[in-house]
């Protein structure tokens, strides 16, 4: 979120009636920059050990866009006219956690995608499945996006079948590291923004859920077409390099390869996969507070595509 010094009169404003009106609505659209989510009480990125880039991932695309730290432990990845960059998981998953603390930079980065998401596109061209943390672009003085999306067994006819939760975060994610995490289970995914789970996604239909094996991937690359207030404004190389950077990544979980037996879910809360209370009291709060979009409610969108709204 832009500090509030960033934000225009206006805007301020509109924040500072939505926070007042928000404990009487139950899904405003405008966030709460001044408050702060309450405690989760719950903690499992604590639970996972930081590791060396080399021990879980490896460079996909744009080696020369990329600069790896000292000590291994964290990725810088830069993105200019002639390319973006991106890596993978040395391994695929059937579930487990997902997570990379990431810093973005700030001033004009309009159509730019600092992504950090689970797929399967290479080995399913077409017909893959998805699971999105993306921080979107923008232009300064207004705030970056986190985007969630669920995406599942694509058509491969040009379809796009989105499952989009949108964002505006309680704090700046350009002046420092934030933990962005996925615990991906097989009843239900949950998204977490320094362990505060922001959105659940559950199991209503096997059509609906993705269940096949998954990579984990980290990327930087140009969304003009669509990332920044749907294509108006886009990546503008006079501000180039645009530059996002990872490290404290981690990944806890039963990979596609080991034996499946004895394999697991990551717990999602102390006491198994259902939330706690005050995770759920934490999640009640970001989606109420920085909640800007929901697809479960867009009338444009076809209903039937959506069987579990």
């Amino acid at each position: 979120m832009a500090r509030p010094g960033d934000v225009p009169v206006r805007q301020a404003t509109a924040l500072l009636l939505a926070c007042a009106l928000a404990p009487l609505l139950t899904l405003p659209l405008q966030p709460c920059a001044a408050q702060q989510p309450p405690s989760p009480g719950y903690y499992p990125s604590a639970t996972l050990r930081s590791l060396a880039f080399s021990e879980a991932y490896r460079t996909l695309w744009g080696p020369q866009h990329q600069t790896l730290s000292p000590d291994g432990r964290s990725l810088t990845l830069w993105m200019d006219r002639s390319s973006g960059s991106g890596f993978k998981s040395a391994r695929a998953y059937r579930s487990g956690y997902f997570g990379a603390s990431v810093r973005v930079q700030p001033g004009y980065t309009a159509g730019v995608n600092t992504a950090f998401y689970l797929s399967n596109s290479e080995e399913y061209p077409g017909h893959h499945d998805e699971i999105d943390m993306e921080l979107l672009g923008t232009v300064p003085g207004e705030p970056y996006t986190l985007q969630t999306n669920v995406y599942v067994r694509g058509s491969g006819d040009g379809t796009i079948v989105g499952r989009e939760m949108r964002f505006h975060l309680w704090f700046d994610p350009t002046a420092d590291f934030h933990h962005y995490a996925i615990i991906w289970n097989p009843d239900q995914i949950l998204f977490l923004v320094d362990d505060v789970p922001i959105r659940r996604y559950e199991r209503k239909t096997e059509a609906t859920f993705p269940d096949r094996e998954m990579w984990a991937y980290g990327s930087i690359w140009d969304a003009s077409d669509w990332a920044t207030d749907g294509g108006r404004y886009r990546v503008d190389y006079r501000y180039q390099p645009f530059v996002s950077r990872f490290a404290d990544l981690k990944i806890g979980g039963c990979a596609a390869d080991a034996p499946p037996q004895g394999c697991r879910p990551v717990p999602a809360s102390p006491s198994g996969a259902a939330l706690s209370p005050q995770q759920e009291a934490a999640m009640r709060w970001a989606q109420r507070n920085s909640m800007v979009y929901y697809y479960c409610l867009d009338s444009s969108r076809d209903r039937v595509l959506y069987p579990e709204c």
